[in-house]
């Protein structure tokens, strides 16, 4: 396996996501709430036509939230759940060129991830442009590869802590 780093795994870093905040991350909470942020980035983004300027503060909330979500909430009591599982196995990807991945595990990712990101690109330019539908279906679009994408994780570390006794251990 190469040594470098994934896209993914550069913009976790950009986000500061440490050892601690990827365990408050596995809160059910985070994960179920962190699927408002791009929804809420575009309502800001939308109000600029209401706000001119001003439309900034909106932003700027938005953003906080969407830096904020995985380190407001307590670590879980339990990490029994598919939306902690679904953060290892993010983990887990966002690692894999330092771990190896199972095969069947390496195509659907990556096209998921592709997915959500054209999906963004076309909800941002359309919310900037005030398009609605444009709008709505790039949410729809990311929205869906990224809850696809967070199942495709659960199974992911599903497999390789099957190979790893030590993964196992990361549910409590």
């Amino acid at each position: 396996m190469s040594t470098g780093t994934t896209f993914e795994a550069r913009i976790a870093r950009a986000f500061a996501m440490d050892d601690e905040t990827w365990a408050r991350h596995a809160n059910p909470w985070s994960v179920y709430t962190r699927f408002t942020a791009l929804p809420l980035l575009l309502l800001a983004l939308w109000s600029h036509a209401w706000f001119g300027w001003g439309a900034l503060v909106p932003i700027m909330l938005a953003c906080a939230w969407i830096w904020f979500n995985p380190r407001i909430f307590a670590r879980p009591r339990s990490t029994d759940s598919w939306a902690a599982r679904a953060t290892f196995g993010e983990r887990l990807w966002l690692d894999r060129k330092r771990r190896v991945v199972p095969r069947r595990h390496r195509g659907l990712p990556v096209l998921l991830g592709g997915l959500a990101g054209l999906g963004f690109v076309i909800a941002i330019w359309a919310a900037l442009a005030n398009a609605l539908w444009p709008t709505l279906f790039g949410l729809l679009l990311s929205a869906a590869a990224k809850l696809w994408f967070c199942d495709r994780m659960v199974w992911l570390y599903e497999d390789m802590a099957a190979q790893d006794p030590r993964l196992k251990d990361w549910v409590r």
